[in-house]
């Protein structure tokens, strides 16, 4: 019966049918998009070649079961001048009607979702010892075949490998991967692809001038969209969508019935996040969702959208899909030549993770808007290779050149020491960084008090004024070349913090202009690397390489002042006048020696001024 004539008898007072039902194909030409299926079929029945079981797998409405009852036809074609199996079923056989009314004694329908079980598998073993009644053949057409019990499958394996000459198997099942290898191995099998969403619209667009109905372009597109290469899902929709609307379909019509987003708005919206505009993107969306849009439904328009304009980009030729708006197609074309893959990579990410949050959240309006605002946040930062590139341009340093004049040696704490300030007596230096030792002693007997003290050299710069200057020096100073300059430049942005982390932790192993190579020490914080970065691109201007090495490195810079300070302590004990003070005050010991930093003024202060005494033994039982 043709589409004609099927609508004309309706028209007369039959019962009414859904279109999914009314227009279900009757022969291989009425099925869309599912050629590569049929090109195969007609050239084994042409050759002659016709398996004894077949497998049909794909999603749900692409045609599974509508196949089977037009491959058992052609099976079992019989006309008054043609009595053979083809694919040429434009003339309505003797078996045909029945066939597919699914009322053939010799076709038999089993739908394996409510028959999974062994002992239905023994009735059709049953049936397959008995020739056909009237047919050529004796079809068994098994729906949903993947949910049959272990046991059904055994029991069917013997008799689908050896089928009876009179016999043909068809399988449906929209979960192949749930189907033994054994089954599969035995099946010819045909993969229904998803029908493409423009041949979904053209045969709405043709069912609807059967039945009478005017429906819009961009209604049929969006049917065509929801039902996600589903023909079945496609009537389905736009069988309500003609009930909804009371003969005319419209875009509005669809839209409201499906809780959809306005495709144009979608594309405002997707524009206000690009251009970094919070504030109009979370006013849209909340518009969106007043007139009945889901949250997740509008993030996932944004993410069809998000995609064809990356489509776009690399196959311009994409816009002349049928199923396209006009918007679509001209926006979306401008879009692809404005934004760079990075950008729409990174929109694609988020709103694929965003439409997940949506979906698992309570709250899904207020997830949504943060999905927008992280989205319209990023799109104002500059992907990594923008950023390198604009570290790359900026000019090193502050563009004054070195700094002249400034840098004071770091003390070294090494050489004999020199004569004893305060009646001590003695001479001699403790070394280049050192020019002067103060000892203070008093006590008596058994309980002695000493202070020792090394102070900076006399050019170390004492004036705040200058200090100052000197810091705003050194941390614009490039190249650096040492741990020491690095410590410096913590000290003169006042991050102390940062620095004694510094100092505990990091071994040098190499560096120059941009470029630092070090070890950590093992018990370093795993922030560490990440803070030195930041802090050298932050403090010299310019960006640097920070590498961690398997190379063990120096020492850590509390190690060299360690090793400073054990030295200097040796060698107070072998200076004449310390050693004459020790032999003088029986049971007095040295326990610290201070060594100031040249470049902290007030260490330079204390050390050129009055000495405190500091009680160096616990024996209090002794006066003078």
């Amino acid at each position: 019966m043709t589409d004609a004539g099927t609508n004309a008898s309706d028209k007369a007072g039959s019962a009414y049918r859904v279109l999914a039902r009314k227009y279900r194909p009757s022969d291989f030409t009425g099925l869309i998009g599912q050629e590569p299926m049929v090109r195969t079929l007609t050239n084994a029945f042409g050759a002659g070649r016709i398996a004894q079981a077949w497998m049909l797998t794909g999603v749900r409405g692409v045609g599974k079961t509508t196949t089977a009852r037009i491959l058992a036809r052609a099976l079992n074609y019989k006309t008054d001048t043609i009595d053979a199996p083809t694919v040429d079923l434009t003339v309505e056989g003797e078996h045909c009607r029945a066939i597919l009314e699914g009322r053939h004694v010799d076709v038999v329908e089993m739908d394996a979702a409510s028959h999974t079980g062994i002992d239905d598998i023994r009735d059709i073993i049953d049936q397959v010892r008995y020739a056909p009644v009237s047919a050529r053949y004796k079809v068994f057409i098994i729906d949903e075949v993947h949910m049959l019990s272990n046991q059904a499958f055994n029991g069917l394996l013997k008799t689908l490998e050896e089928p009876p000459p009179h016999v043909k198997f068809i399988f449906a099942t929209t979960e192949i991967r749930k189907v033994p290898i054994t089954i599969l191995s035995r099946c010819q099998r045909f993969d229904l692809r998803r029908i493409d969403a423009a041949m979904i619209k053209a045969d709405l667009a043709r069912i609807g001038g059967l039945e009478g109905v005017e429906a819009e372009d961009e209604a049929l597109a969006m049917i065509a969209r929801a039902s996600e290469g589903s023909m079945r899902d496609a009537q389905s929709i736009f069988d309500q969508a003609i009930a909804h609307s009371s003969g005319q379909v419209t875009a509005e019509t669809v839209r409201d019935m499906l809780g959809l987003a306005d495709r144009s708005r979608i594309i405002g919206l997707f524009e206000n996040l690009m251009k970094g505009d919070v504030a109009a993107a979370l006013a849209e969306f909340r518009a969106q969702y007043d007139v009945g849009a889901d949250p997740a439904t509008v993030l996932n328009d944004l993410a069809e959208f998000n995609h064809l304009v990356t489509r776009l980009r690399f196959v311009p030729e994409a816009a002349e899909d049928a199923s396209l708006s006009e918007d679509e197609r001209a926006r979306g074309l401008e879009f692809s030549k404005t934004l760079s893959v990075r950008v729409l990579s990174r929109a694609w990410q988020m709103l694929l993770k965003g439409i997940q949050e949506v979906q698992s959240s309570g709250r899904p309006v207020a997830a949504g808007e943060m999905v927008l605002i992280r989205i319209a946040h990023a799109a104002n930062l500059p992907t990594l290779d923008e950023a390198m590139k604009r570290l790359d341009d900026m000019p090193a340093g502050n563009g004054q050149g070195q700094p002249s004049g400034h840098g004071a040696p770091a003390p070294s704490g090494n050489g004999a020491g020199g004569g004893a300030g305060g009646g001590a007596g003695g001479g001699g230096a403790m070394g280049s960084a050192v020019a002067t030792q103060h000892v203070s002693v008093s006590g008596g007997g058994g309980g002695q008090t000493m202070r020792l003290v090394q102070s900076a050299p006399e050019s170390a710069p004492a004036p705040m004024q200058q200090q100052a200057v000197h810091e705003e020096a050194e941390a614009d100073a490039v190249p650096l070349r040492s741990l020491e300059d690095i410590a410096k430049l913590a000290d003169a942005n006042r991050d102390m913090a940062f620095k004694v982390r510094f100092k505990s932790y990091v071994r040098l192993v190499s560096i120059e202009p941009g470029r630092l190579e070090v070890n950590l020490a093992a018990d370093a914080p795993k922030t560490l690397m990440g803070d030195l970065t930041n802090r050298l691109k932050e403090w010299t201007g310019r960006r640097w390489i920070v590498m961690l090495s398997s190379e063990a490195g120096g020492p850590t810079l509390s190690e060299v002042e360690e090793g400073r300070r054990e030295s200097a302590m040796a060698d107070a004990k072998a200076d004449p006048a310390v050693a004459a003070i020790l032999d003088k005050f029986p049971g007095s010991k040295i326990i610290d020696i201070r060594i100031p930093d040249a470049t902290d003024p007030d260490a330079i202060d204390d050390a050129s001024g009055p000495v405190e005494a500091v009680d160096l033994d616990d024996d209090d039982d002794d006066d003078f």
